[in-house]
């Protein structure tokens, strides 16, 4: 057991470590930001991702969740992540499917991250790297994303967290406009994006809203799924459920879209033009998505890119880390004394 006086001289280095004075705040963000601070960076994200995948390919659509659902209110900056108190995002009704298994693997990478190279790397650039890992392990395209991103002290305000699109959203105008207020005002960035549903999966209340009408085959085969088994996944990508390609467009070519968004797409005289372009070529599919996740991990954050990088944990703020620690040191200086007396 340690001793209440290391413990002090612990909390005290980690307190200096949090001062502003060693916290360097970067404005300019690069895709080599961490060439020279954590050349190792790109390969440990890959050795991790990879080895994960092995024991359950279902972490690769956790972590492309988790990309769009950080990214997406209020720019990348890792609040998703935070999971120590009654205002964390999972807790909210877009996030509450959001994959724990695939949280833990972004503190993973960053505990072996910063115990190579120090705390260099923010939760934020780890959370984007590590997703992009699992994008091309599973047969996708790699593309550039903007590293340097710092932390958030807070989750995001539940109203920037509900103006991420509904998958029951059946307009494609509506989605349109959401896409638009962050910076994706492209049609081709929703037709795009949409397509991660290749690798994904869903729960039967996720997708309620159009297995319950049951006015097509596919539908009734959805409802009929559910009624046997409400907690069953579903394969969002019917064709190849597994591996990132161009399935996706194609079962929407068969109708065969499981969520009301999806089906949107195949509706609109516009969309449905992409959607058949990107089913009939992998390649038009990949050099769109390409463009169009390098834009939304370039959403503007609305104060900028300010923060911190997470130094012990990627589920919590610094300052949370220390109330930890601080109350670890005065249970052992407790424990010494009742031992003393």
């Amino acid at each position: 057991m340690a001793s209440s006086s290391s413990l002090l001289a612990v909390l005290a280095t980690l307190a200096l470590l949090l001062s502003p004075a060693a916290a360097a705040l970067s404005s300019t963000l690069s895709p080599d930001f961490h060439a020279e601070t954590c050349p190792q960076l790109d390969g440990i994200v890959r050795a991790a991702v990879q080895a994960a995948l092995t024991r359950e390919i279902a972490v690769a659509a956790g972590l492309v969740r988790i990309y769009f659902h950080d990214c997406f209110p209020q720019g990348c900056d890792a609040s998703i992540l935070l999971n120590s108190t009654s205002a964390r995002e999972t807790a909210l009704g877009p996030n509450l499917t959001i994959q724990p298994r695939a949280m833990q693997l972004i503190e993973s990478i960053r505990s072996t991250a910063h115990g190579a190279c120090g705390p260099v790397v923010s939760c934020a650039d780890i959370t984007l790297l590590a997703t992009r890992a699992a994008i091309v392990a599973s047969g996708g395209p790699t593309f550039p994303v903007p590293l340097g991103n710092l932390d958030s002290l807070a989750p995001a305000p539940q109203s920037v967290v509900f103006d991420l699109p509904s998958p029951a959203t059946a307009s494609v105008a509506a989605l349109v406009q959401s896409f638009g207020t962050r910076g994706l005002g492209d049609v081709a960035d929703l037709v795009a994006l949409s397509g991660a549903h290749t690798i994904g999966r869903s729960q039967c209340g996720s997708f309620s809203d159009r297995s319950q009408r049951a006015d097509d085959t596919f539908s009734r085969k959805l409802a009929a799924n559910c009624s046997k088994n409400p907690d069953r996944l579903q394969n969002l990508d019917v064709i190849t459920p597994d591996l990132f390609d161009n399935g996706y467009y194609k079962a929407l070519g068969f109708n065969q879209g499981v969520f009301t968004s999806d089906m949107a797409l195949v509706k609109n005289k516009t969309t449905a033009a992409i959607v058949k372009r990107f089913a009939e070529s992998k390649d038009a599919f990949f050099g769109q998505f390409v463009k169009s996740m390098t834009k939304l991990a370039s959403v503007p954050k609305p104060a900028g890119n300010i923060g911190e990088i997470r130094r012990f944990s990627c589920l919590r703020t610094n300052a949370e880390s220390i109330v930890l620690i601080d109350t670890a040191v005065d249970a052992a200086g407790e424990e010494g004394f009742a031992a003393s007396a």
